[in-house]
């Protein structure tokens, strides 16, 4: 009993230093630091675009500093006096997926990228960082901010409706996922929220979403598009939509994903939002995800329900894909000498910083993919686009094929954490 009592002590008085930290550094409204980030498979350059102050700010208010070390990417504030760290968080891009290709071995491109953190009181230093090859961090970017510097655009949101599609109560203590709309006209908004509302359903259908549902807040922004639909460039079919969102990313017909982030962003500032979900009106089969970002997927496709639950697992638990088998465009994505910063993959170089300890003493390491295993938390070799050197932790998982029933006992763990993450 006097055991517990000191742990209640300790996270009591850890919550109220960190709620402490956020009062002192911090207003309760949102920094979105944009930058073009650039470059080719070897080199990594940020170029700054704007700076602005948007009203909300729908992040935990004690858990600043990101101890998850998920992403490609990652960006870190500090304050300048100080030299304090008072918030940082990882991410993942396009980019990043980008420089995998061949493409990126014989030029060079950009893509529209932004930092949001809770705008702070006083002069900070911000630092964007992009993981190496060996698997550590390296800065690419520094630069001092005045928050009140007047050349920060304090600009009024768009003037689109939103709905409310589940609420549960306020920002700072639940997830906000905001979906938008593209390729809607304005004469299919309603379709518009009937699908956004479906999809939600689908979410909350599967575990661990299912029971924490409670944690959630769902919003809609009512954003049309002059044309319905979205490009299919393999096809020559070309629309007029407000994210500009394209099927044959890297040439892969099912890749659907936007590299629009500036209208994105504005549109999501409308509401209170932790993670962004385009969804895209047509019944072809496609989506993306990315950590800390952004996801997207299609409204009316026989799979949408998988690729919409599956796409959020990647945008927000950071989850890996954990198929072998399937046409992409990356090449050497994972160095088999570095430990996967995704949960559900390992190379076994740390393997004790995975799912170790949810692995059976009894569970042959690796394990074979045979049925008697159908239902074990293993080490199954095949995993990360890769069928050797990569291993994850079940035979079928959603974020494997579009056949499983649900997420991995080993995904759902990894989702439960980001939650508790978020509602703190």
């Amino acid at each position: 009993m006097k055991c517990r009592l000191i742990i209640l002590l300790i996270l009591i008085s850890t919550s109220v230093f960190s709620q402490k930290s956020f009062n002192t550094y911090f207003i309760d409204s949102s920094m979105r630091f944009d930058f073009l980030l650039g470059g080719s498979n070897v080199e990594e350059r940020v170029f700054p675009k704007q700076i602005k102050k948007e009203k909300y700010w729908a992040g935990s208010k004690i858990n600043l500093i990101d101890y998850f070390d998920y992403g490609n990417y990652r960006f870190r504030v500090f304050d300048e006096k100080s030299g304090e760290l008072i918030f940082s968080k990882g991410f993942s891009t396009l980019f990043g997926e980008w420089q995998t290709t061949a493409e990126a071995k014989i030029g060079e491109k950009t893509y529209y990228q932004s930092a949001i953190f809770p705008y702070p009181k006083k002069k900070i230093k911000l630092e964007i960082e992009t993981r190496q090859w060996e698997g550590d961090f390296k800065t690419i970017y520094t630069t001092e901010i005045d928050p009140a510097d007047y050349f920060i655009l304090n600009e009024p949101s768009p003037d689109f409706k939103s709905i409310e599609i589940l609420s549960n109560g306020k920002p700072e203590k639940k997830v906000d996922l905001v979906i938008l709309a593209e390729g809607y006209t304005i004469d299919e908004m309603d379709k518009f929220k009937e699908d956004a509302k479906r999809v939600t359903k689908y979410l909350f259908e599967e575990e661990p979403f299912k029971s924490e549902k409670k944690n959630f807040n769902v919003s809609a922004v009512l954003t049309p598009s002059f044309e319905s639909g979205t490009d299919v460039p393999g096809e020559n079919i070309y629309k007029n939509t407000c994210f500009n969102s394209t099927f044959y990313t890297f040439d892969l017909p099912r890749y659907l994903t936007t590299s629009d982030m500036k209208n994105i962003l504005d549109a999501a500032s409308v509401v209170p939002y932790d993670h962004i979900y385009v969804l895209v009106n047509t019944s072809r089969y496609g989506g993306g995800g990315f950590y800390n970002f952004l996801s997207v997927c299609t409204s009316d496709n026989e799979l949408t329900k998988e690729v919409f639950v599956h796409e959020f697992g990647h945008g927000f638990a950071g989850l890996g894909d954990e198929y072998y088998n399937s046409a992409v465009a990356y090449e050497d994505f994972y160095n088999l000498e570095v430990e996967p910063w995704e949960p559900n993959l390992t190379t076994l170089i740390d393997f004790d910083s995975k799912w170790k300890n949810m692995v059976s003493e009894s569970t042959q390491i690796p394990t074979p993919r045979k049925m008697e295993y159908n239902k074990t938390v293993g080490v199954f070799e095949g995993g990360g686009y890769m069928n050797k050197g990569i291993y994850s932790p079940y035979i079928d998982c959603r974020m494997k094929s579009n056949n499983a029933k649900s997420f991995c006992p080993v995904c759902e763990e990894a989702i439960k954490k980001v939650i508790q993450y978020h509602i703190k």
